[in-house]
């Protein structure tokens, strides 16, 4: 039997909540992202029960598309598609684990890079740093962000 996920159990029940309080950003935010849990669930070759580590991955995938709309509409002058985008991220980023502030990014490579022995080396151990930093940094940082500060740290 696959171990249910608290996290989808938490989302379910407040989809049911934001339903009933007639909360429509907040509803079909949750909508969204329990479509896209359940398309990561079968995408594979089998379909799979995801573990609460997978939902925040793909949190975090929906909430950076959001923040990268909410860019794009400004940009465009579409406010008020950015506002909604933003109110979805809002929504996203409530499930989400607290987000490292830079210096605790800082302060993780940095030790990442003691860790690995990769002082020295450049470039080239970007992949080897970022293997130790990603599980560590998943869902509480971006990306792209963990990532400059890779590059910053082994230039």
């Amino acid at each position: 039997m696959a171990v249910m996920s608290d996290l989808k159990d938490r989302l379910r029940a407040d989809l049911t909540a934001a339903i009933k309080a007639r909360d429509e950003v907040r509803s079909s935010t949750i909508r969204m992202v329990l479509t896209a849990i359940t398309n990561a669930e079968v995408a594979g070759k089998e379909a799979r029960e995801l573990s609460d580590d997978d939902i925040i991955g793909v949190l975090s995938t929906e909430a950076k598309k959001r923040r990268e709309a909410v860019t794009a509409f400004t940009d465009g002058g579409r406010t008020e598609m950015a506002a909604k985008e933003a109110a979805e991220a809002e929504v996203i980023t409530e499930y989400l684990p607290a987000q490292l502030s830079e210096q605790e990014v800082a302060d993780i490579v940095a030790a990442a890079i003691d860790r690995t022995g990769a002082a020295g080396e450049g470039m080239k151990a970007m992949g080897k740093v970022m293997g130790v930093v990603q599980p560590q940094v998943r869902g509480r940082a971006d990306g792209s962000a963990v990532a400059a500060e890779v590059r910053r740290q082994l230039a």
